[in-house]
């Protein structure tokens, strides 16, 4: 089982990835763009297919400029669009966090509702507060996915956000949101402390999404995006309240375990 933590220029958030990914023994390692689409010397040349798990850390790739995620989105479609086709049909995992769920929203990978769409089917875009967000937030899992599976649905969890344009939203209104539920793509959603519904108020939902939309994955289940940050809540003391709760483990760790169990399945 092996997994590609990909990366450009402006990505921040991979050493983090990649440490939590060794924390739950996948074997990990950070890969420039350039070394999948061959744009590098030889030695450095890696090939998708010979990943498990594709993962899009957060950061602000390329700058941000035009939209977050867009130009990042842009390069990966326009150079791996077929072998990232295969990838998504063959099973195997794409996990985007923070930047990350963005680029897979840039690049029609997700909602994914016929496959990887030719433009953007959805958007993240500018905080409804207008400030980037900093902050712990709680979010509910709502529907188990072939990445998600291991983590009981209907648990809340507690994890950081850091984002400018986190506010999940479509261009044609309640008929995508519709489709999202209905077929239970709607994988995580903010909330309150005790799990009751956030309503779109701040600073439960920390960006006014749409239905408190934190993380949504593909019909299939096997491609997730969401805005929170789990590797950066792997270890306890990462817990902003780690003094007064008696945490096992860090809430994040258990994203990473899902998938290593799931993975394991698949093989």
């Amino acid at each position: 089982m092996k997994a590609a933590v990909l990366f450009i220029e402006g990505t921040n958030c991979e050493e983090e990835s990649v440490s939590a990914f060794k924390k739950v023994k996948i074997d990990v390692e950070k890969v420039h763009l350039k070394q999948l689409t061959g744009e590098c010397a030889s030695f450095r040349k890696r090939n998708l297919e010979d990943y498990d798990i594709l993962y899009i850390p957060g950061g602000w790739s390329a700058g941000d400029y035009v939209r977050a995620g867009a130009i990042f989105g842009a390069r990966m479609k326009s150079k791996l669009g077929r072998q990232l086709d295969n990838f998504v049909d063959s099973g195997r995992m794409i996990v985007g966090v923070c930047n990350g769920f963005q680029i897979l929203v840039e690049a029609g990978i997700l909602p994914g509702f016929s496959g990887i769409s030719q433009q953007p089917e959805a958007v993240l875009t500018n905080n409804a507060n207008g400030n980037f967000q900093c902050r712990h937030v709680y979010i509910k899992h709502i529907n188990k996915s072939k990445v998600t599976a291991g983590i009981s649905e209907g648990k809340v969890i507690e994890i950081p956000v850091a984002h400018a344009e986190g506010r999940f939203t479509f261009g044609v209104g309640e008929r995508m949101l519709d489709k999202l539920v209905a077929n239970k793509q709607v994988a995580f959603r903010y909330c309150m402390e005790d799990g009751k519904e956030a309503k779109g108020k701040f600073p439960w939902n920390p960006n006014g999404a749409v239905y408190d939309i934190a993380g949504i994955t593909n019909p299939q289940g096997n491609v997730l995006g969401m805005m929170p940050h789990p590797e950066r809540v792997v270890e306890v003391i990462q817990q902003a309240d780690w003094t007064r709760k008696n945490y096992k483990q860090g809430e994040g760790l258990q994203f990473f375990e899902s998938i290593k169990r799931q993975m394991e399945k698949r093989r």
